[in-house]
């Protein structure tokens, strides 16, 4: 169990805002495929946890600028 707890952190530490946008990636929400998304969201407790494809609370991390360009991608969780 804590090494679980110990991998989940780790996974999820480049997801902090700041992180993201350092390492040159968007946050996209809404394009994410079921059980692939980066991070918790609003409904599941952490990545790869999503229940449904294009679940609007769900994001991948995409170079920055790409999001726009995926069809149903938004760069805020709806």
């Amino acid at each position: 169990i804590v090494s679980a707890a110990i991998l989940a952190l780790s996974s999820s530490t480049l997801f902090v805002s700041g992180e993201v946008a350092a390492a040159g990636l968007e946050k996209c929400y809404g394009v994410a495929t079921a059980g692939k998304n980066d991070c918790q969201t609003a409904t599941s407790s952490c990545a790869g946890t999503s229940v449904s494809d294009r679940q609007v609370d769900a994001f991948i991390a995409v170079p920055a600028g790409t999001c726009g360009k995926i069809a149903g991608g938004s760069l805020t969780a709806g």
